[in-house]
């Protein structure tokens, strides 16, 4: 149970971090953009909760971020759910044997606005069917919103390890716009309301700062499956670092069936070999992972060469060419 990690005592320790505001004068010119301050959430045992770490075993580290100033009326996330299906990404990941390491749960006020905001612009090539899903958004990588990039650099706070850290904010509302085929030839613009986005590699390739490349939002962990896979379901996409596939299904913005960790149902399986995508083979090579040594030194895995699109360098032979297809009249 998640209440056996939570202390009786709700106070929370409030430490103030000068260099983020030294930071985040240096990385924007608005003026108008609030610097942020973070405590940590006491009542989080964060010690108990890391108890199952061995040394010398691949390791991610993940940060929380849960804002006290959420309007009255959000329900959709709260910090036991938050902190339910943390343990459950865990438990998930325990038979890759690759560890989940809780760095901190912090909380603080951000600025309103940041609350709510579509995550990227909206894309100006639509894929068709000449190149599949990786290849195409290699070639036309998502960017930013100004609103996300202000949002993100006004939450996270400046460390070494930014660019191998896993940071997880809650917020409200987070909109994903995408092309969709309508009919014929013709595409519409969809934009979906996320209950997780992950900003994932494959996707933002080399157009994510560095020190913002480990941000996934949450919004919704209200239902039974969003509690149970959501943060797990998330990570894949930073550490396995493919999009919605599971075995002969290629990646889609939204595939709903039974079947792996990485497509949207019950499935909670990381598989390994080409039928298995070469899911657990790729999150191995995480750059988001570490093994920490005697002296407790962290020992990274091989950083991206190229942004980290799906057929980055590091993955090897550990990739699929599939075809492109898109549900386009052929007659058009």
């Amino acid at each position: 149970m998640i209440f056996q990690y939570i202390k009786k005592s709700i106070l929370l320790t409030i430490t103030p971090f000068c260099l983020l505001q030294i930071f985040s004068a240096c990385q924007r010119n608005d003026s108008t953009i609030k610097l942020l301050e973070w405590s940590s959430v006491d009542s989080i045992d964060v010690k108990a909760i890391n108890s199952d770490l061995e040394p010398g075993k691949p390791t991610i580290d993940v940060g929380i971020y849960f804002p006290e100033n959420l309007d009255p009326d959000f329900e959709k996330v709260t910090l036991n759910q938050v902190m339910a299906s943390f343990l459950s990404a865990k438990e998930i990941y325990s038979p890759t044997l690759v560890q989940i390491n809780l760095l901190w749960v912090k909380t603080g006020n951000i600025d309103p606005r940041f609350l709510s905001f579509q995550a990227n612009k909206i894309p100006e090539v639509p894929q068709t069917e000449y190149a599949n899903m990786y290849k195409h958004m290699h070639r036309n990588p998502s960017i930013l919103t100004q609103r996300a990039s202000e949002a993100f650099m006004s939450i996270i706070e400046p460390a070494p390890d930014n660019h191998r850290t896993i940071y997880i904010v809650i917020l409200q509302d987070v909109f994903f716009p995408f092309f969709d085929v309508s009919e014929g030839r013709n595409w519409m613009i969809k934009t979906v309301r996320t209950g997780g986005l992950s900003f994932p590699s494959y996707s933002y390739c080399n157009t994510m700062p560095d020190n913002l490349r480990g941000v996934i939002t949450l919004t919704n962990l209200s239902r039974p499956d969003r509690l149970r896979k959501t943060i797990a379901h998330e990570i894949g996409h930073k550490a396995i670092n493919v999009s919605h596939e599971f075995g002969d299904l290629d990646p889609q913005h939204e595939i709903y069936k039974g079947g792996g960790l990485m497509i949207y149902g019950d499935g909670e399986e990381i598989p390994s070999g080409e039928k298995g995508r070469w899911h657990l083979e790729r999150l191995k090579l995480s750059p988001f992972i570490y093994y920490l040594d005697k002296n407790g030194l962290k020992n990274w895995n091989e950083d991206y060469k190229e942004g980290g699109h799906y057929y980055d360098p590091i993955y090897g032979n550990y990739v699929l060419n599939f075809k492109g297809s898109v549900s386009i009249d052929e007659d058009w």
